[in-house]
């Protein structure tokens, strides 16, 4: 990661929602983004960032695997180094998001993460095995607000606001 880093946008993606969603919010934060795939976040990663932007599915009512394997692995690590810095969030839901935003959260508790966005749930009404697996295609006013979003929070942490 680059050392200047400031907002660190950790995704993971199976159906390329979210994908795109992270890479709409790093356009938006500019050059005080970088954009890493959860399963190659590291410690390291984080305690570099100034703030966080997690994005992620919510499989099975849930965050998905992979963004919990990557909170599991940098938790420990990170406990107690990382307090009161900001965080925000955008979940990909087949229909509802609330119980991974919930799972989210609280993770965040724990590592005393600020939370300085509203929580931000897009919904694709994938309800079907076959809309469920397929690629998804985020309407361009959702990505606009993920774009949005990674713009006020870099902007926000270059003013020191959070």
């Amino acid at each position: 990661m680059a050392a200047d880093c400031k907002l660190l946008i950790i995704w993971h993606s199976r159906t390329g929602g979210s994908e795109a969603l992270a890479r709409a919010a790093a356009e938006g934060a500019g050059e005080a983004g970088v954009l890493i795939a959860a399963d190659a976040a590291t410690p390291a990663d984080l305690l570099a960032a100034t703030g966080y932007l997690f994005v992620g599915p919510e499989n099975l009512a849930a965050l998905s695997g992979a963004m919990k394997e990557m909170f599991d692995r940098c938790y420990y690590p990170c406990l107690g180094r990382i307090e009161g810095r900001a965080y925000a969030t955008i979940i990909c839901a087949g229909s509802d998001g609330e119980n991974a935003q919930r799972q989210l959260d609280r993770i965040a508790t724990g590592w005393r993460l600020r939370r300085v966005a509203d929580p931000v749930i897009v919904n694709t009404a994938a309800q079907t095995p076959e809309a469920i697996l397929a690629p998804k295609t985020i309407p361009a006013t959702r990505l606009a607000e993920a774009r949005d979003l990674g713009a006020a929070l870099a902007e926000g942490l270059a003013a020191g606001i959070f």
